[in-house]
């Protein structure tokens, strides 16, 4: 216990596992029921947020439409996967100090 208070243990890659999945799906879920609460809660949020979405989408053509989908889509995978890769860093991270530290493959 007193090794894992002072830093000498590491959290192990199944908690890293946990996080990455909390973020990596329950955060994207949280931020949108949030968004749409605090739109209820306060309503200039809600009335700005219809009057730029009518206006951008009244403004934007069918082919401008897809291209933003496509744009948001893409850039949300993106955020995922730079999610994915700094839990593999982390993770790789735990496994050499753990081979340097104690000598065991």
């Amino acid at each position: 216990m007193l090794d894992f208070l002072t830093f000498k243990t590491f959290i192990s890659p199944i908690a890293l596992i946990v996080f990455y999945y909390m973020g990596a799906i329950i955060m994207p879920l949280f931020i949108w029921f949030f968004s749409r609460w605090i739109m209820k809660k306060i309503v200039v949020i809600e009335q700005s947020y219809q009057k730029a979405k009518s206006l951008a989408w009244s403004s934007l053509s069918l082919k401008y439409k897809i291209v933003f989908v496509i744009l948001f889509i893409v850039s949300f995978m993106f955020m995922q996967l730079l999610w994915r890769m700094a839990f593999e860093f982390l993770i790789a991270y735990i496994q050499i100090r753990e081979v340097m530290v104690n000598g065991v493959v």
